[in-house]
């Protein structure tokens, strides 16, 4: 009979294809993590708990949410242990258990940006900010950090144009 914990290494594994045990706490993926000081774990302390089978541990943290999916830890990896993609299976975990996402806003900005690229094919600034203000109520955090990019002509009103916009929205409805 499989022990909780194995069955979270093996469900981490076999979404990740790699082994959770590869690793050995080297500190590689945290000393290079861009978002670590926002962290309430650091990524060696992430896998180091899914060794241990600390799932409630893991869903309820900021860490999670806060990793920005820049695959740094994953690149310094000397044993390739795919950590970027460790974090989504935690978030899509999190989802299944039907808990709620410890850095709701994080989870408002997720679904503003996939929202934006089902209506457009690809990003637009501008909807996603709307979307992301509108989901978060938020309205004015940074309003003059939106309006200094817009006057710079970093924010455009209207979005561009792609080919095939129909296809990725049959791609993207599947998710």
């Amino acid at each position: 009979m499989a022990t909780i914990q194995q069955t979270l290494i093996e469900k981490v594994a076999e979404k990740t294809g790699g082994s959770i045990y590869s690793c050995y706490q080297c500190q590689k993926c945290s000393s290079g993590c861009p978002a670590a000081e926002f962290m309430d774990y650091l990524p060696a302390e992430i896998i180091r708990m899914i060794q241990y089978g600390l799932e409630d541990k893991i869903l309820s943290s900021r860490t999670i949410w806060v990793c920005s999916s820049c695959e740094t830890c994953t690149t310094r990896c000397p044993n390739e242990v795919d950590i970027a993609m460790t974090m989504d299976v935690m978030r899509e975990r999190c989802f299944e258990s039907g808990r709620q996402a410890s850095e709701i806003n994080v989870l408002k900005f997720h679904e503003s940006f996939l929202s934006t690229i089902r209506l457009f094919g690809k990003l637009h600034e501008l909807a996603l900010i709307a979307g992301y203000k509108l989901r978060s109520k938020r309205f004015f955090d940074d309003l003059k950090l939106g309006l200094d990019m817009f006057m710079r002509g970093k924010i455009k009103l209207i979005p561009g144009k792609i080919k095939h916009t129909k296809e990725m929205r049959k791609i993207l409805a599947k998710y």
